[in-house]
């Protein structure tokens, strides 16, 4: 047997480091800043103590004279100074040529730290590997000082990086460590003894017994005993995972008992993954060495990978928690020793923890922890403002993410361009690296607010966009986004397009199988790309369970779903029975207000009466319209104001969700299995803070700005003696409600939307005030019908053919520009209204509303102006026109269909800059062209889906 390294080893070679390389090309003109960041709140392991400070993560500037790089956070100082180093040479194209001496160094280093840790100087130190010495030191019989080698791969850091320095394998398998670790012991022969068939090392040699008296604790009396919960993960999944007790004894060793609970022996036998969520936790899966588990420790360390076999079954589900193969029965135990004391640390693990650290694993799962609201809340699809934003922040998800499948922290970069130049390539974009980078850039990456010295002018002056990569901890690059967005402020494009990335995410997760052309198309809409061979090579594992997802709600037996796929989803959720109570208090929600709602979630078993509470809250807030509850929650609360209750029922969720949120998860398996079990939501709408473009609104304008439209609009109705009125993009039915108080020659009316909820709340609104006042005197007393449609108001029904005014009040911003246009055409050139008022934010007013003072105890105390968040009133703006945007359009739009027009607005004044709020146009039909080939209301195109229909002879009758 070799006694140092093998001349395989001798031969190899090894390339600097990129810190080297740095040094060679610049020597000290490179310079180095390390700053410590911050670590945001993790939720790998929701509801685990900790009793260790948070570690600190670092991100290094890399100063060169003519560009700056910068890194992004590791657990170590050097590990981000070599990050910054590898951008630099990667960014700079610098070439590699010169090797280092060869490994026998770093073999050498190896055999020198083994036979350190077993040193009589190390028994006494604190140190997680010998709290594990002075344990086994307590073992009885033959066990007595046996250290299992997967312990030392696992407790000391130093080993770890050293056999990652000879075999750079080990950073995607850790358990190559172990056969390295037991070549190397064959050097210390003298010093200790090792089993290659048990995977154990032990010291030849006693500790002189001062060693021994100083260091290994001795108790009088009979042993404690400390009962410690875990959990079992069956390697089949036809069974369920379930609860175990370990019964740890003081002067004992926990690694023996677990060992017992997967019917070993002893501990020798066993092996220990890295740590799963939170990397200063001790959590972590234990399960057996198979006898297929083969070493050969005289072959070459550095192709070790060809010794390691398992012929066992692999545990998808262990494998996929903690991203490395697993095989057989496995435990799931949060126990072990820390550098803090020679005490042992530990936390109990429950059925209900093992499942939230497993929906974990996805973005959306990472969020509903975040909010403590796994049954109600999902991850937004828009991101507003910091303001109205609740939860982890997407930045911070993404990290967390990152961290959850073991992959570098992600790395930003961000772009300025003048507000000048946004018509420009962003080929002329330029990189905030090189020497234009600055301290607020840094700071920006952060995700924290940016503190700075520029006029408030500059800053506007220019828009930002933000690059989002994504590597392996191998440094492979696995995903790229580049979204055309731009944005105000630095920190809203990071966050952007760090929700970009997870909602790709999501998706994928969604359908883990989806075709490679599927995937592939998804992610350009949202100006991702994809590394195939490093994006599958990492989530090999979560792939590999894909096929045994259990998605039935129903059913007599019950299978756990136990796939990372579709968890972030609810199946078959069908709202049935709903219940609202309460009186009407006018207050209601619209699209970007902030909701604040008590609700509860139970398991309700109908065929026996049993009803279990999953999840409530007294006071839980979420901004309409971002997707940030699920879909039918949101549905039902926009039919509510203020004040009133709702109860409705739906299918079961994915159960991996319900186990996550119910406390007692025994008790919930069987309620599970039941065919007539069902979700019960009771929700209370408690208030309703007004949208930010409101809010903004009312501040400088009285009345506010959205009721002076309104009454514009009235005004010239009533002037035109209208019979028929069509409202495109009717909403909530703010207009048609506000001519019901108004004496006009109307006799029917019309609303069209694409908003099903609007049109709800709308018939709700106008059924209430139509039907129950028949008053021959009332205002609205001329209305002989009206109708609400459910359709696109690009797509022409002949229904609405030659009305006599048509209105669409704040309306085409929401479209796509292109989309607008199309709506100009078709109305006036199909629907053919003998008047149409159109109108529109002018986006040359916005300076004047972000100086507003908004008057809410619900904004953001950091974020003094939270209107300097949006590039437009509202996220849902597609565009908002300047006065010459908007006068071109309506000219030409006029001019081509044979209409006169003429402008006018509401806020502000025409004669003043920057003219009116509210631009407004009014479109009069001279006549209809000759020879044109106008449609005809004869019924042969209808697109519009009725939802809700009155009729005053019916309705009398």
């Amino acid at each position: 047997m070799e006694t140092g390294g093998s001349p395989a080893v001798a031969a190899k070679k090894t390339t600097f480091s990129p810190k080297a390389i740095i040094f060679q090309k610049f020597g000290s003109n490179a310079i180095y800043e390390v700053e410590e960041v911050q670590e945001p709140a993790e939720n790998g392991c929701p509801g685990l103590a900790i009793s260790q400070k948070q570690p600190c993560l670092y991100r290094c500037i890399l100063q060169l004279p003519e560009f700056s790089f910068m890194s992004g956070t590791f657990k170590k100082k050097k590990e981000a100074e070599q990050a910054a180093a590898e951008m630099a040479i990667k960014e700079l194209g610098i070439q590699i040529s010169m090797s280092s001496p060869n490994l026998q160094e770093a073999w050498d280093k190896l055999v020198a730290r083994i036979a350190y840790l077993f040193s009589d100087e190390f028994l006494s130190c604190l140190h997680p590997l010998s709290g594990h010495l002075r344990a086994a030191l307590q073992r009885e019989g033959d066990l007595y000082g046996l250290i299992p080698v997967p312990v030392m791969a696992i407790c000391d850091s130093k080993l770890s990086n050293l056999c990652k320095s000879i075999n750079p394998n080990v950073e995607s398998n850790p358990f190559l460590v172990i056969p390295l670790i037991m070549r190397a012991t064959t050097s210390l022969s003298g010093l200790l003894a090792s089993s290659e068939e048990q995977l154990w090392i032990r010291r030849q040699n006693p500790y002189p017994p001062e060693i021994m008296e100083s260091s290994v604790s001795q108790t009088s009396g009979p042993p404690l005993s400390t009962l410690i919960e875990a959990v079992r993960i069956p390697c089949s999944l036809e069974k369920s995972v379930e609860p175990v007790t370990l019964d740890v004894s003081s002067t004992g060793y926990y690694m023996d008992v677990i060992a017992k609970k997967l019917g070993l022996t002893d501990a020798t036998s066993l092996l220990v993954s890295r740590t799963v969520g939170k990397a200063s936790s001790e959590t972590r899966v234990y399960f057996a060495v198979h006898q297929s588990y083969l070493l050969d420790t005289s072959s070459d360390p550095l192709n070790v990978k060809e010794a390691l076999h398992f012929e066992g079954s692999l545990n998808a589900r262990a494998s996929c928690f903690c991203g490395q193969g697993i095989y057989g029965d496995a435990i799931l135990a949060s126990i072990g020793y820390t550098r803090k004391s020679k005490d042992l640390i530990f936390e109990d693990v429950s059925v209900q923890l093992y499942y939230r650290m497993l929906i974990s694993k996805i973005p959306s799962g990472v969020y509903k922890l975040s909010r403590e609201a796994v049954l109600t809340a999902e991850l937004p699809s828009v991101f507003t403002t910091r303001a109205n934003w609740r939860g982890s922040l997407p930045r911070e998800i993404l990290c967390m993410f990152c961290r959850q499948h073991r992959l570098s922290e992600p790395n930003f970069s961000v772009v300025s361009t003048p507000l000048k130049g946004l018509s420009e390539s962003t080929k002329s974009h330029k990189k905030l690296q090189g020497i234009d980078s600055t301290k607020e850039e840094i700071e920006c990456a952060k995700g924290g607010a940016i503190a700075t010295s520029t006029s408030e002018s500059a800053e506007s002056a220019v828009t930002y966009q933000c690059e989002v990569k994504i590597f392996s901890k191998c440094q492979h690059l696995i995903i790229e986004c580049f979204p055309k967005d731009s944005f105000k402020k630095q920190n809203d494009s990071i966050q952007n397009t760090s929700l970009k990335v997870l909602s790709w995410l999501n998706e994928y997760f969604r359908d883990i199988d989806m075709p490679l052309e599927k995937l592939n198309s998804t992610a350009d809409i949202l100006n991702i790309r994809i590394c195939h061979e490093n994006f599958f090579k990492e989530f090999a594992l979560c792939r590999s369970i894909h096929n045994f997802y259990h998605s039935e709600t129903q059913g007599v037996k019950f299978l756990e779903p136990n796939s990372l796929s579709m968890l972030n989803t609810m199946p078959g959720q069908v709202v049935f029975s709903l219940n609202n109570e309460g009186p009407d208090s006018g207050v209601c929600p619209s699209n970007g207000s902030l909701l604040f709602i008590s609700y509860s979630v139970s398991l309700v078993r109908e065929d026996e009466h049993m009803k279990v509470i999953l999840e409530s809250s007294d006071e839980f807030e979420f901004e309409i319209g971002a997707g940030a509850v699920i879909p039918h929650l949101e549905a039902v609360v926009t039919q509510l104001s203020v004040g009133q209750s709702a109860c409705f029922k739906t299918d079961l969720a994915p159960k991996v969700f319900i186990l996550a949120a119910a406390v007692d998860s025994a008790r919930n398996f069987s309620l599970l299995s039941s065919e007539s079990c069902c979700l019960e939501y009771s929700i209370t709408l408690l208030r309703v803070t007004e949208p930010l473009e409101d809010r903004m609104e009312q501040a400088l304008f009285s009345p506010p700005l959205s009721k002076q439209r309104v009454e514009y609009a009235v005004q010239h109705i009533r002037q035109s003696h209208a019979t028929t009125l069509v409202d495109f993009g009717c909403g909530s039915g703010s207009l048609l409600d506000a001519l019901l108080n108004h004496p006009t020659s109307l006799e029917k009316v019309v609303g069209i939307d694409i908003s099903q909820k609007s049109l709800s709340r709308a018939a709700k609104i106008l059924h209430s005030k139509l039907s129950k006042n028949t008053d021959a005197n009332a205002p609205f007393s001329g209305i002989k019908s009206a109708i609400l449609y459910d359709g696109s108001i690009t797509i022409f029904d002949s229904r609405l053919y030659e009305f006599d005014i048509g209105t669409c009040l704040e309306v085409i911003e929401h479209m796509e520009e292109d989309q607008a246009y199309l709506f100009g055409d078709v109305v006036l050139s199909s629907f053919l209204p003998k008047i149409l008022i159109v109108s529109t934010p002018n986006y040359e007013y916005n300076v004047i509303l972000q100086k507003a003072n908004l008057p809410s105890q619900e904004d953001d105390p950091d974020d003094k102006t939270q209107s300097q968040s949006c590039k437009f009133r509202n996220h849902d703006h597609k565009f908002e026109w300047t006065r010459e945007q908007f006068n071109s359009w309506a000219t030409k739009l006029a001019a081509k269909h044979n209409y006169s027009v003429e402008f006018s607005g509401v806020g502000g004044s025409a004669d003043s800059e920057p003219g009116f709020a509210s631009q407004i146009a009014v479109f009069r039909r001279m006549s209809l062209l000759q020879g044109d080939d106008h449609p005809k209301d004869d019924g042969s195109e209808c697109h519009y889906k009725v939802i809700w229909e009155w009729d005053r002879l019916t309705s009398s009758s």
